[in-house]
């Protein structure tokens, strides 16, 4: 069944980056350390951090990202307490490294997903963007996950350097037994954001690219009994704009205690919110909550700021079609 991902209140969703570290340097990357960061927070810190969050909502959801989250010694205490403060689902977002024999330590009561980022059907492709020996690692890691029983889903960005082995991940999805598959739009920012990035072929993808590949490689996805998730990107004709920002309650948590709701702010000091002696306050105006009160024809304001090229032009001006929020999904379950 094909839908589009409502946005819904009712839910909190917090994208908890406990270190910014990591052992690889992503040509993608979206860590900026200048705008979240050098620190790996403290257990106690994260331990105060988690249970600011876990009363949000009846449904919060926790989601332990970095730089690379199984860097952190303290990993798998986190984890125990945030399960214990009654998180209703734990996900590690992971680079398939799993330091720390993570997997030794936490159990798959423990946590309710291990998400693996891979960007290439490929070891060429892959290390290419990711590292030498990335891809062989991710793939063992997946492995092991799937035979200690954990529940595992698989990241792929999409970007002018991999779209053409888009198509070769169905089938090696199948084999690795992987249960969710999110195909994600390159966002520009952090590393690709800089100038050089486009010159070295790291880009967007075209509308038309996108919207040629990415649903039907989707379809093949969900024909072989594997859930699929992928941005809207571009809103049909009619259909309504809305932003997360208003209408959803997605936070993005970094070790300097800024938190944003939107992705394509994270690399300005536009954060909604911080962390200031133990309390969630908003941060001083103007921030990016200003900006979600505007409303263009092009659809996502920030999008329209940041990410201009994303956007063309009728001749009488108006834009050739909308840009959804980032954060607006489709979805297949089999």
């Amino acid at each position: 069944m094909r839908k589009t991902v409502s946005f819904t209140k009712d839910a909190t969703n917090l994208f908890f980056h406990i270190l910014t570290a990591c052992n690889l340097s992503c040509r993608h990357c979206y860590i900026n350390p200048d705008q979240h960061g050098h620190t790996t927070l403290p257990i106690e810190t994260i331990e105060e951090w988690l249970a600011l969050f876990a009363s949000r909502s009846e449904k919060a959801n926790i989601i332990f990202l970095g730089g690379e989250p199984t860097l952190h010694p303290d990993l798998a205490r986190a984890i125990k307490k945030a399960r214990a403060l009654g998180y209703a689902s734990i996900t590690i977002d992971t680079n398939g490294y799993l330091f720390h024999d993570i997997l030794d330590r936490v159990t798959p009561q423990d946590v309710d997903a291990l998400s693996f980022s891979l960007d290439g059907a490929t070891a060429e492709t892959n290390d290419a963007l990711r590292g030498e020996g990335s891809w062989e690692t991710c793939i063992a890691g997946i492995q092991k996950g799937v035979a200690k029983g954990f529940s595992t889903s698989l990241i792929y960005t999409v970007s002018g350097a991999n779209l053409h082995e888009l198509d070769q991940m169905p089938a090696l999805l199948e084999r690795l037994g992987v249960q969710h598959f999110f195909i994600q739009v390159l966002g520009i920012r952090g590393n690709s954001a800089k100038e050089e990035a486009a010159a070295d072929g790291l880009m967007r993808v075209t509308r038309d690219h996108w919207v040629e590949v990415v649903p039907r490689v989707a379809e093949d996805v969900a024909k072989r009994g594997i859930k699929v998730t992928w941005p809207k990107v571009f809103l049909d004709e009619g259909e309504p704009f809305e932003c997360a920002g208003h209408v959803a309650d997605n936070l993005f948590l970094f070790p300097n205690g800024r938190v944003y709701r939107c992705p394509l702010c994270e690399d300005f000091p536009v954060h909604a919110m911080t962390i200031r002696d133990g309390a969630l306050v908003a941060a001083p105006r103007i921030n990016e909550t200003d900006l979600f009160e505007l409303s263009i024809a092009e659809g996502c304001v920030m999008n329209r700021i940041i990410q201009p090229g994303n956007i063309t032009y009728k001749e009488d001006g108006t834009p050739t079609w909308r840009v959804a929020c980032c954060l607006l999904k489709e979805e297949i379950t089999p």
